[in-house]
């Protein structure tokens, strides 16, 4: 595929994903992807019941989502060019377009801010645990803003800026195989008795994957606040600093660069399927978090993703001229 090729459909598919966000109906591969990991999920439980047995066999299933992620994603885009280039053209603008999240999580973010802003705490629970792994049926209007602007941080990095960095790599298919290694731990990567076995594998190897992403989301996110008119230096203060306030060696860095360019505190303890889980506190508490937070924090989302896209671009141009 031609330098023009790839770089315009890495443009279109950022401004569809923009345009569109995520179309409730249209087919998405990780909506596949979810069906063979609760497929596989189901063999392997039949067959592994030691905690041991049980870990192997959470390895197999992720090899094996994440090989045929890849594998199939490699295989139908070299098809597609095989009988067209624009037919290939179409389908890896269609795949980028799939891996971005952008839109979605503005969205999802917009509708808990919306029920907050009309008093309506049930509805604002209920919209906020479509987009959470904690229990939401008790908190307060604060801790509710408080998780979406932490949920919107977090998924910077894991639903734009890390699938453009992949994509920066190795293409539609390797952005494709990362996007498996995070949505097997988003469904199964829990530290809780039912998963902290089965899951273990696809925890440590999506802490592997962000390693990089997460950082380069500090450094873009803080930037992206300065260009918003926040507290820029604050926020790679914050970042830095509370790096390792997270049992994910990853998500403080986006979290922190959030709080400090913000002026509030993030994390804290929550409940997770019924259980209390101590987590320490992320950022300063100079103000109380309010509903202004969450469009925020989705404006730092928005012009980091932007930066993200011009940044990998322009080295992924540079490689491709120099080479």
């Amino acid at each position: 595929m031609s330098l023009f090729s790839w770089l315009s459909a890495w443009c279109v598919a950022a401004l569809l994903d923009y345009w569109l966000g995520d179309p409730q109906h249209w087919p998405h591969p990780v909506r596949w992807m979810g069906n063979l990991i609760n497929l596989l999920q189901r063999a392997v439980r039949r067959v592994c019941h030691s905690p041991r047995a049980l870990r192997w066999g959470g390895g197999v299933m992720w090899l094996v989502v994440v090989a045929v992620t890849g594998g199939v994603s490699w295989g139908v885009l070299a098809l597609a060019e095989r009988v067209h280039p624009l037919l290939g053209w179409v389908v890896n603008t269609w795949m980028i377009f799939t891996l971005l999240a952008g839109r979605c999580l503005a969205e999802s973010a917009g509708e808990v801010e919306q029920a907050l802003r009309k008093g309506d705490l049930p509805l604002s629970r209920e919209k906020l645990s479509w987009i959470v792994g904690r229990d939401t049926s008790q908190l307060q209007p604060p801790q509710i803003t408080r998780a979406v602007v932490e949920t919107v941080a977090e998924n910077s990095v894991d639903g734009v800026i890390a699938p453009l960095f992949f994509l920066m790599l190795g293409g539609a298919p390797l952005a494709m195989a990362y996007k498996a290694v995070n949505t097997l731990d988003s469904m199964v990567g829990y530290k809780n008795a039912r998963y902290k076995d089965i899951g273990l594998v696809s925890a440590r190897m999506d802490d592997v994957a962000n390693y990089l992403p997460a950082r380069i989301g500090w450094l873009l996110l803080s930037a992206a606040a300065w260009l918003s008119q926040f507290n820029g230096l604050n926020a790679l203060r914050i970042g830095w600093r509370d790096r390792k306030q997270h049992s994910s060696p990853n998500c403080a860095w986006s979290e922190g660069a959030v709080a400090g360019a913000l002026g509030v505190r993030l994390g804290g303890p929550n409940n997770y399927f019924g259980e209390r889980v101590e987590k320490p506190w992320i950022g300063d508490n100079l103000r109380e978090i309010s509903a202004d937070d969450i469009p925020a924090s989705v404006r730092m989302l928005m012009v980091a993703s932007g930066l993200a896209l011009v940044l990998f671009a322009l080295i992924r141009i540079v490689f491709t001229l120099t080479v």
